[in-house]
């Protein structure tokens, strides 16, 4: 099988095929004995009447024309394979020879590939991100936190301030009718925490002991009357930092030891959110040098599988994508404008890192994909040779060194970008390569599960 390729506009080439008459033959007796079973002539057994007496009773050109629905397909991809044209939507086919009488089958597809776009200047990219560094002031927040949780409420004689604890009763009526979850008695309420009543701190801070404060929340019809009783006002008092307060907080005999296991402790948190965010923000950056919209085929494509993937998790849920769009308030065309934003971001981001491996020359090797299919293999609990079987029967083995190529490219990339803290003080790329050795009993220490929420908030 001969194949050329003509580069067209419109991000298009074509290809134009010819299958020697031999090949082509092959097909047509394969084709002959489909339509043999599906024949029946006298004298003859299902299956078996021979090419010439089906050529004679259903027409000469009739098993070329039953080879070309069968072989075409196979044709066509034979002909993207060995010319590597990466088509990105189905083909416009013209079979030029062929069809009738005898001799070789020429065929031309005109496709759209995938495009090669510009990212100028990905290698001066310079991103913004927290800092991986345990600073004083971290670990002096966390030991605060630990100081509250043994310290005692004092009764202040002085107008209510953030993080005071005061003693509140609440009435709210709207239309001489109550309202549910906003009246409260003797409820205790630490000044700065959310609060069922919208803008109570705002009318708390600086209020004293004894005061009503009687105030009005919305409009019209709608309005809701509040009163609101100050009983009484606490502040939190912290127990001093002494190697005696550590012992009793903790496992350990001085503040000193406390503070470091600490920082230890944080560093893998922090860490984590430093190189998150480094991923995120270069991926981001990286994107955004991409000034061209991406061709329609692959942002469709895209949707569908973030669709499916939606789908797939409400299907493991048992909710449906009613349940789901009346839940979230969207509605369909919201939702479809977000996947197709989403979708257009995702096909910048994969042009742009095989534009990146294009231009650093990067390559994968059989060790690259040895390394990555023993993992599949080994995730999966299966044999390493079931896994190559499988992507070789499907047909999946350029795609799985094209996502290899993209992240050896990204690897690249996270290496060379310039990273800064938010007072642009420059990170050290060797600090964000490599995790922080964690301690062996994270699990036995009493501040392992503070700092573990710690690490999800942030």
């Amino acid at each position: 099988m001969k194949t050329e390729v003509e580069p067209l506009e419109g991000n298009k080439v074509r290809l134009s095929v010819e299958v020697d008459a031999g090949e082509f033959d092959k097909a047509v007796d394969a084709a002959f004995r489909s339509l043999a079973k599906e024949v029946n002539l006298p004298g003859f057994r299902p299956g078996k009447a021979p090419r010439r007496v089906l050529q004679a009773r259903l027409g000469a050109n009739v098993g070329r024309e039953e080879a070309l629905r069968q072989a075409l397909p196979e044709y066509y991809s034979r002909a993207l394979r060995e010319t590597e044209v990466d088509a990105i939507a189905p083909p416009d086919i013209d079979v030029k020879s062929g069809q009738e009488g005898d001799g070789p089958l020429s065929f031309e597809a005109v496709v759209e590939v995938r495009p090669t776009v510009a990212i100028p200047g990905y290698d001066g990219l310079r991103v913004t991100i927290p800092s991986p560094e345990v600073t004083d002031e971290d670990v002096q927040a966390h030991l605060d936190r630990l100081r509250a949780q043994t310290g005692e409420l004092k009764q202040v004689d002085r107008a209510a301030e953030e993080g005071d604890f005061l003693t509140i009763s609440v009435n709210a009526e709207s239309g001489g009718e109550p309202v549910g979850g906003w009246a409260s008695e003797d409820e205790m309420h630490e000044l700065g925490s959310p609060h069922a009543v919208p803008g109570l701190d705002d009318r708390l801070r600086g209020a004293k002991l004894g005061d009503i404060l009687t105030f009005e929340v919305g409009e019209g019809t709608d309005a809701v009357a509040v009163r609101v009783v100050v009983k009484d006002i606490k502040e939190r008092e912290l127990p001093e930092m002494t190697d005696e307060w550590a012992q009793e907080a903790s496992e350990f005999e001085t503040v000193e030891e406390l503070r470091a296991d600490i920082t230890t402790r944080m560093a893998g948190p922090k860490w984590f959110q430093s190189r998150m965010a480094l991923e995120e923000e270069t991926t981001t950056a990286l994107t955004e040098l991409v000034q061209d919209e991406p061709p329609e085929p692959l942002v469709g494509s895209e949707m569908e599988r973030q669709l499916h993937q939606l789908g797939h998790r409400l299907q493991s849920r048992n909710v449906t994508m009613g349940n789901y769009l009346e839940a979230t308030g969207q509605s369909q065309e919201t939702l479809l404008a977000q996947l197709r934003e989403s979708a257009v971001r995702s096909v910048k981001l994969d042009l742009a890192l095989r534009a990146l491996a294009d231009n650093e020359s990067i390559e994968v090797t059989e060790e690259d994909v040895d390394t990555h299919l023993t993992r599949i293999a080994e995730s999966a609990g299966v044999d390493l040779a079931q896994v190559r079987h499988q992507l070789d029967e499907e047909g999946e083995g350029p795609a799985v060194r094209s996502g290899i190529r993209k992240t050896k490219a990204l690897e690249w990339l996270l290496e060379h970008v310039a990273a800064v803290d938010a007072d642009g003080r420059e990170i050290d790329a060797k600090v964000l390569s490599t995790p922080p050795e964690l301690p062996g009993n994270a699990e036995d220490s009493g501040n392992a599960e503070v700092l573990e929420s710690e690490g999800e908030a942030e």
